[in-house]
């Protein structure tokens, strides 16, 4: 790394790294982190549009697919040259492959078949609880305060998945998302020991090939045993959403507001999530979110932003 003047970006192989007192820019990040986030959003309500078209698994393996064809012409030439220490690095690679793009998004597909697309926010939204947790267990010191908004927050999901009580008998999907959001959280834990010197937009291009072949014999038993899906606009027009919005277009928004404005001020923007994917799903599928849907949302919310806040 070299080192740069305040108010200026560096850059980490093709992927700008936000500097301490870079001051610029501020609407603008915040407006990238808002798009990042509105992208996002819209995968789950995509998810949820063809849980009765297209099997949870072949969704999940067109979608990097369609994000492999994305990335390709911004990292083949780079992902090349660093060949090597991509091979040096290879069992970290697959790890993280697995978790954040072979089994995360199979998950989130797998609940959108028994869930609403809203209750799939509100859990996701759950993960920096998760990843608070595993910071813990990596030695990291929570404090009373964080404690306290990641029980909240799990007072909202338990909340959610027990639709409205706290009884222990979750939908299914309710389930699967929960799993979903573990697999993302462990994913971002794991992130904080990407080798430096894999750029960014190839670490982006190698996990999305790794995890489409992880994905390869999963997908190629869903054909034989559920066949394949018919393609048409309401099939193909979502996958090529998720492959090239969700996992591309909303990756590199976001690493630019992280550039512009800090991890911490993006990811404050992120939590809004849940918000956003009950009102897509209102809009574009009819879901309700009820009194006790917008109570879970509160508890959630205010559960996490607690848990970011600073101790005081």
């Amino acid at each position: 790394m070299t080192a740069t003047a305040p108010g200026r970006v560096r850059r980490d192989g093709n992927l700008p790294v936000p500097v301490p007192g870079a001051g610029r820019g501020t609407g603008a990040g915040l407006l990238l982190a808002a798009l990042a986030t509105v992208v996002w959003s819209g995968s789950f309500v995509t998810s949820r549009a063809l849980h009765d078209s297209v099997p949870p698994v072949q969704a999940a393996f067109w979608r990097w697919v369609v994000a492999v064809a994305a990335v390709a012409p911004f990292a083949l030439r780079a992902a090349w040259r660093q060949r090597a220490v991509i091979r040096g690095h290879l069992p970290y690679l697959l790890l993280a492959s697995l978790l954040g793009v072979t089994l995360y998004n199979t998950l989130v597909n797998q609940a959108g078949l028994t869930t609403t697309a809203g209750n799939m926010g509100m859990i996701m939204a759950a993960s920096p609880v998760l990843m608070a947790v595993f910071a813990r267990l990596g030695g990291a010191r929570l404090g009373p305060r964080r404690t306290a908004g990641m029980l909240l927050a799990c007072a909202g999901v338990l909340l959610l998945v027990g639709d409205g009580t706290l009884s222990l008998d979750p939908r299914p999907g309710d389930l699967w998302m929960f799993g979903a959001a573990l697999s993302f959280a462990a994913y971002s834990a794991l992130l904080r020991r990407r080798p430096a010197e894999i750029g960014g937009v190839v670490f982006l291009f190698t996990t999305f090939v790794a995890g489409a072949l992880l994905l390869a014999p999963a997908f190629a038993v869903s054909l034989v045993l559920q066949g394949g899906f018919e393609p048409s606009a309401a099939t193909v027009g979502p996958l090529v959403y998720v492959g090239v919005c969700s996992s591309a277009v909303a990756f590199f928004a976001w690493n630019r507001a992280v550039a512009l404005i800090g991890a911490a001020r993006a990811g404050a923007v992120y939590h809004l999530q849940p918000v956003c994917v009950a009102a897509l799903s209102a809009v574009l599928l009819g879901e309700s979110v009820g009194t006790a849907g917008l109570l879970c949302m509160a508890l959630i919310l205010g559960g996490v932003a607690l848990a970011a806040a600073r101790e005081g």
